[in-house]
């Protein structure tokens, strides 16, 4: 169990009790341990190259001690295809760190080394990423209900399907749909539970009908601070205006581009400020690369 991580982060016992592999027992895990890393660092000693090699290591090593929590708790991790691996934070976690320490590895080595090869690839490293987050970015604002429609047509089912099977997406599902407080993925709303097994009106559960406490309005109880788990049961059955005094009717795909719709400039701000830094990066390799190839280009003159 974790009961205390050194920089005063705690996981309660009851979030705990929860479930034993929580998202917020690997969230506050990695928040502990990046924040003891760069409180303690010395920049003096270790450059900003090696501490990008560290942090791609940190997220390896906690996302494979989520996935082996995870592992032991359920007695199996089912990986069938890509949308498993997208919804598993852990895996999410062991590959943005492989890439991280492998890209940060080619560019201090060749760096260091003068190897040109390696600084190719970390140049076409840097530009593949450099493409994919502007087709992203492009798709994302010139055709934004393009896009929603694609990612409601691509997770819904799968997301909503397998609630219950995966705790992991379950509390992550939860966690989402309290803090942008809607129900359901696609523009269906709260009608998208009808998808789930156990909340599917034709189903024997108690929840059949219903939707999860997350959709409720109301969840917690003021004066016992309880969570009432059974306040979004039998929605499925009410009209829109009715079912709304109750829980949230919009999906969160619809809810999440409504946000980034009125925080546009300061999202197009901050792609700006980190396509701009890869680009320097990447003139700054090729820089570099094209300094080595004249150095040698002299020496076998």
């Amino acid at each position: 169990m974790i009961e205390k991580v050194k920089t005063g982060f705690c996981v309660s016992q009851h979030d705990y009790d929860k479930t034993n592999y929580a998202y917020v027992s690997v969230f506050r895990l990695t928040a502990a341990l990046i924040l003891n890393y760069l409180i303690h660092l010395r920049p003096k000693t270790v450059d900003q190259c090696h501490r990008i090699l560290l942090f791609g290591g940190l997220l390896i090593g906690v996302g494979l001690y989520a996935f082996v929590d995870k592992w032991q708790a359920t007695g199996s991790v089912r990986v069938e295809n890509v949308y498993d691996v997208i919804l598993n934070i852990s895996l999410v976690m062991v590959i943005a760190g492989g890439v991280v320490f492998v890209v940060s590895f080619a560019g201090c080595v060749g760096a260091l080394r003068e190897n040109t090869c390696l600084l190719k690839f970390y140049s076409l490293c840097l530009l593949v990423f450099f493409l994919l987050e502007m087709g992203i970015a492009i798709v994302g604002f010139v055709f934004p209900h393009t896009l929603q429609s694609l990612l409601e047509e691509s997770f819904t089912d799968k997301i909503i399907q397998t609630y219950r099977e995966d705790p992991d997406l379950q509390n992550f599902i939860d966690f989402g749909q309290q803090k942008f407080r809607c129900c359901g993925l696609s523009q269906e709303g709260y009608l998208d539970w009808g998808k789930n097994e156990y909340f599917n009106c034709s189903s024997p559960s108690v929840e059949r009908c219903g939707a999860p406490f997350s959709c409720c309005i109301n969840a917690t109880d003021i004066s016992s601070g309880l969570v009432n788990i059974m306040c979004g049961y039998k929605v499925q059955m009410l009209p829109v205006s009715e079912a709304g005094k109750k829980v949230w009717t919009s999906g969160c795909i619809e809810i999440v581009r409504s946000w980034a719709e009125r925080n546009l400039y300061t999202i197009a701000g901050i792609a700006l400020g980190i396509a701009l830094s890869q680009l320097f990066v990447i003139y700054l390799a090729k820089t570099l690369e094209g300094q080595i190839e004249l150095q040698k280009s002299r020496w076998h003159s």
